[in-house]
């Protein structure tokens, strides 16, 4: 499957794969709004992940619905909007799309356990202990570029390299316009 020309990107994969950073960083190349997907997370989801309870479909529906709804408000002011979102399983993905109303275009940033484990444990998460990495692997459904809308990047590109490589692919955006 071709990419599908989307103005919502979404950055997606396991906890620390780096979605924030590559996010803020093509969004500051594209000069569009960047949303990060665990702002909009209910209080009841941060806890139950701060205590190391992996969260159930049931406690992401709602918070997948907020976000797409954000993305497209974004969109529609600014163009096109970056996001953020773990997105681990082909139906989260679906959802996305299908709440957003809109063709939505998911950045999977691609890696090993060993070397996700190893970010992980460099870094200090608010409310994702190192503990859930388990649960994240065994959640994600890896996106298939046959059937869905991905862009698949190796999680050990530098942000630079990933950059580039997305906004090379979003070459449909140059022609939206942008108010600043």
């Amino acid at each position: 499957m071709s990419l599908i020309p989307s103005r919502i990107i979404i950055v997606m994969g396991v906890s620390s794969s780096g979605k924030s950073t590559v996010g803020q960083s093509i969004a500051r190349r594209l000069h569009v709004p960047f949303l990060d997907g665990d702002g909009y997370h209910p209080e009841a989801n941060v806890e139950k992940m701060r205590a190391g309870i992996p969260l159930t479909d049931d406690d992401r529906w709602p918070w997948l619905e907020r976000l797409a709804g954000a993305l497209h408000e974004a969109a529609d002011k600014k163009g096109a909007a970056m996001g953020a979102c773990s997105a681990l399983k082909r139906a989260y993905r679906q959802y996305l799309t299908d709440k957003a109303g809109e063709p939505v275009l998911f950045v999977y940033l691609e890696g090993s356990r060993e070397v996700i484990a190893e970010r992980m444990a460099r870094r200090q998460h608010e409310y994702m202990p190192t503990s859930l990495l388990d649960s994240q692997f065994a959640t994600l459904e890896v996106p298939d570029p046959k059937t869905e809308n991905v862009l698949v990047v190796p999680v050990t590109d530098s942000v630079e390299k990933i950059t580039q490589t997305v906004v090379k692919a979003l070459d449909h955006l140059k022609t939206f316009k942008r108010w600043q």
